[in-house]
């Protein structure tokens, strides 16, 4: 609960994602790329959010519809601002001009293709501010600190930031370095950006100036610390994968902490937003994408791949299972090896063990689906619906052709091409009649013996 003490403070969150990214060799702009089965620039929204954001600018470059659409579906109240010439990150930020003059507590300015920066860490930013800091900026102690702009710090905490190149030698030693990310009291926000002036061939506003503008005001500047692979921010296919890397570690770690087993974390690849449940066994080449739930006590054996899809209580799937969307799998139920389910519904205690298609299904509670049956739902037009009732048994290598209602407790006896509805507790059987030849294979060898013997 709020404390009545400590009113919300507002804060605008501008988020620059105007960068082309022309290093990624691609036809889509870097901060549409995907991390976790989520843009770059998905990231950047929700950790802002979870940082308190209670509004979003996000300043896109021109003709860029692709970007504007990502930004209103993931952020539906974001407003769009579009920086129509690249003139530096300052010239960007300023770009959401209307949005600065409504004077929020504080301002977060952040950049759509840096991905893992954790919420409590623009939490702390947003926390030197209502401190008392005019600007705050976020550095990291680099491993190596080679054309990175330099944090200056002293008595009166952060007094510059020095470019690599305009650094001296001794400067050039320090090891704490600018992340880009910044902090701005509200109020003065504006202000503050408009000081910035260029001083560079390419005629730019860089954001790093302010703290520059700042000092000259008598402003009060802070430097706070982040891990250095948070901050890194993604410019081409490299380092695309290299934050993916650092994002599955986070959320493997987050896995275990919250209660799964996985017995190779390093094999396991997890979307987003994927939410499990306590007592989980994981084992190892588990792959999920987006839009999954996995609730307490199941069991996801070896190379199963998830997406779309809700696994209940107690329930197993795999080894090398297939939940595509739409997949729900109940209670104890079990999904077995080379099994694909889509957009079925799978009650409790049903089996599907092995080699199985079902599609567009109601597997009813306690059913057998037998080796090698399949659901037949197209038509190469339509997608057609099959029930399967509860206790029903369907032999192996049988076709189920939609629309079609098997009844509780029916058979379907093995190899049957089924079309039409089965009722409850009755036998169906669509197949032709096995006839047998006494002596017709003695009769046939000796009938191509003079084709050239045996061969």
């Amino acid at each position: 609960m709020q404390d009545a003490a400590r009113p919300i403070r507002s804060c605008l969150a501008i988020l620059l994602a105007a960068g082309e990214g022309t290093r990624m060799a691609s036809h889509r702009p870097k901060v549409l790329h995907e991390i976790g089965h989520l843009s770059l620039l998905g990231h950047a929204l929700a950790n802002l959010d979870a940082a308190g954001a209670s509004a979003t600018a996000v300043v896109i470059g021109p003709h860029r519809a692709d970007v504007a659409a990502e930004a209103l579906r993931l952020c539906p109240g974001a407003r769009l601002f579009v920086q129509q010439a690249r003139r530096g990150t300052a010239h960007a930020a300023l770009a959401a001009r209307a949005a600065l003059a409504e004077r929020f507590d504080d301002v977060l300015i952040a950049f759509g293709d840096t991905p893992l920066v954790r919420p409590g860490t623009y939490a702390r930013m947003r926390a030197a501010i209502t401190q008392g800091a005019d600007v705050a900026v976020l550095g990291f102690e680099a491993r190596d600190p080679a054309g990175y702009g330099r944090l200056i710090t002293g008595a009166h905490g952060l007094e510059a930031i020095r470019e690599h190149k305009d650094a001296s030698a001794e400067e050039r030693e320090i090891t704490f370095c600018n992340g880009g990310i910044m902090a701005l009291k509200g109020a003065g926000a504006l202000a503050l950006l408009d000081a910035v002036k260029p001083h560079n061939a390419q005629n730019e506003f860089y954001l790093t100036d302010a703290v520059a503008a700042a000092r000259a005001r008598g402003l009060t500047c802070v430097a706070l610390s982040a891990d250095e692979d948070e901050l890194m921010g993604v410019n081409d296919r490299a380092q695309l994968a290299l934050a993916e890397c650092l994002l599955q570690q986070r959320l493997r770690a987050g896995a275990m902490a919250r209660g799964a087993t996985l017995i190779a974390p390093e094999t396991v690849f997890f979307a987003h937003d994927t939410r499990l449940g306590r007592d989980v066994l994981i084992e190892p080449h588990v792959v999920f994408g987006p839009r999954v739930v996995v609730e307490d006590n199941v069991t996801l054996h070896a190379f199963t791949h998830l997406e779309g899809a809700h696994v209940k209580a107690g329930a197993s799937v795999g080894p090398y299972g297939r939940l595509r969307p739409g997949a729900v799998i109940g209670e104890k139920a079990k999904v077995g090896n080379f099994v694909e389910i889509k957009n079925a519904d799978v009650e409790a205690g049903a089996k599907i063990s092995h080699l199985s298609y079902i599609g567009d299904a109601r597997v009813g509670a306690g059913a057998n689906i037998g080796a090698g049956v399949i659901t037949c739902n197209y038509d190469g037009f339509s997608k057609f619906h099959t029930d399967i009732g509860a206790g029903a048994f369907i032999g192996s290598n049988s076709a189920l052709v939609a629309p079609v209602k098997i009844g509780d407790g029916a058979y379907v006896g093995s190899g049957s091409v089924i079309t039409k509805n089965v009722a409850a507790d009755a036998l169906g059987v669509a197949r032709g009649r096995q006839e047998q030849i006494v002596g017709w294979g003695t009769k046939f060898r000796a009938r191509q013996k003079p084709k050239g013997g045996k061969k």
